[in-house]
């Protein structure tokens, strides 16, 4: 394929994710190649995004789609050619006959690199990860589930999180580096799975690139509001249903008095007074730790709908421990607001940087035990990876059978569970999960409510 039908590819690529790109755009792409070369590619990126995109949303679905196409395509070329990359690790030798790593070197080297922002030594950094890591026979064969069984492997971490006492042993790099050298891990696993298999995989939906997409959190909220009042429905008629059966009616004595009165006093008509359902308690739970980072604003825009839409509820934010944001909410409207002091409390229930499932889990309990009861709906919002720690399913099965209805909304695409250390099928013995990072999903999880 030519550059030109390369270029037009793109542009309808683009066209595709929500990018208006139309042919005064392309024709200034074309004009602005002219003085750019496609072998200076910095430069070649930045004069298609000069011209294609044309907003801050733009640009950002525009580097996606351009890291997307351009890999895929440079890999089908390969592809066609026959032309392969025989060692991950050092060009020119077979992996099996390169030496011993020194798994300590490796993880100071790779943080050194991410501090200085070097990404040609972070990209040989990462192919040295994976041929260290990948020899160990821990590979899941899920790209997404490897790429962060890596990173911990490593022992990396953003800096914003806070330092565990006692001294640190992991490595503290900023969050945009991190991300940058996941990026590296993941091309690099998506290369070697071209090479293993002839073809290219099917293209992963934007969304899993980054789960953000395509619209920003104030621009989502209140499409989120929206189905969180579905929500509230759908939870009133289901607590009716349930306890319709169980709680009767009451003669209303002054209607039936007052109807009376044209019998000559005789109770004739017996008037009832209406079951009201009463109005369900909640109680969600949502995880704020690194591996659900890229869903955290979607799962706190559902927090913010939720405290609008119902009186009677308490949320907790948790990574190695929990911790009440119940005031948080009634406090403060602004969502921006919001955030920045979930954030400070996140930082409350956080030590290591890791999940700790089984001591949420018993901290929530000794906090909620009382309260809870048939009316209660338990929600939990999380990607029940335990970092290799106990799971507790013996407690969360004791919080289910306290509470009327038990929900757990997972953010990652459901072909990742129970890979690596998800242990979401236990969990899912005792409650209902859904796949959950999308306003759309969302509200697939309340249709999912009205059937039996």
């Amino acid at each position: 394929m030519t550059l030109p039908e390369q270029l037009i590819a793109f542009g309808e690529e683009l066209r595709g994710e929500g990018v208006a790109v139309g042919t005064s755009e392309l024709l200034d792409a074309f004009a602005a190649l002219d003085e750019v070369r496609w072998s200076q590619p910095a430069e070649f990126r930045g004069a298609l995004a000069a011209t294609l995109a044309k907003s801050r949303d733009d640009r950002r679905v525009f580097e996606l789609v351009f890291d997307r196409f351009f890999f895929r395509s440079a890999e089908l070329a390969a592809v066609e050619l026959g032309v392969r990359e025989h060692d991950v690790g050092a060009p020119g030798s077979d992996a099996d006959d390169s030496p011993a790593f020194d798994l300590d070197e490796l993880r100071e080297k790779i943080a050194e690199a991410l501090r200085a922002g070097d990404d040609g030594q972070m990209l040989d950094l990462a192919r040295l990860a994976i041929a260290a890591f990948g020899r160990q026979g821990e590979g899941s064969g899920v790209i997404g589930v490897d790429v962060q069984r890596i990173r911990r492997a490593l022992g990396l971490r953003p800096d914003s999180q806070p330092q565990p006492p006692g001294g640190d042993p992991y490595h503290d790099v900023s969050r945009e580096m991190l991300r940058r050298f996941e990026a590296m891990l993941r091309r690099e696993l998506e290369r070697m799975q071209i090479e293993r298999t002839e073809q290219l995989p099917p293209k992963r939906p934007l969304h899993e690139i980054d789960r953000a997409l395509p619209s920003g959190p104030l621009e989502d909220l209140a499409e989120v509001h929206r189905v969180v009042a579905q929500l509230k429905r759908r939870l009133k008629t289901q607590g009716a249903e349930q306890r319709g059966r169980k709680r009767r009616s009451h003669v209303d004595m002054r209607r039936t008095l007052r109807a009376s009165l044209a019998y000559g006093g005789v109770p004739v008509d017996i008037h009832l007074r209406p079951v009201r359902p009463r109005r369900p308690e909640i109680y969600v739970l949502c995880d704020v730790s690194t591996s659900v980072s890229s869903a955290s604003v979607f799962f706190l825009s559902v927090l913010h709908a939720l405290h609008d839409s119902f009186r009677k509820m308490r949320s907790f934010v948790f990574i190695e421990r929990i911790s009440e944001v119940t005031d948080v909410f009634a406090s403060e409207r602004d969502f921006s607001a919001v955030s920045d002091a979930i954030a400070a409390d996140a930082g409350v229930a956080d030590v290591s940087g890791y999940t700790d499932y089984g001591r949420v889990w018993s901290e929530f309990r000794e906090l909620v035990e009382d309260d809870l009861g048939p009316r209660s709906t338990v929600i939990v919002l999380g990607d029940a990876r335990t970092n290799g720690r106990d799971a507790r399913t013996d407690i969360f099965a004791r919080i289910a059978d306290s509470a009327g209805r038990t929900f757990w909304l997972n953010p990652e695409p459901r072909l990742y569970w129970n890979y690596g250390d998800s242990v979401i099928a236990a969990y899912e013995q005792h409650c209902r999960v859904f796949e959950c990072w999308t306003t759309q999903q969302l509200e697939d999880f309340v249709d999912a409510l009205a059937r039996p």
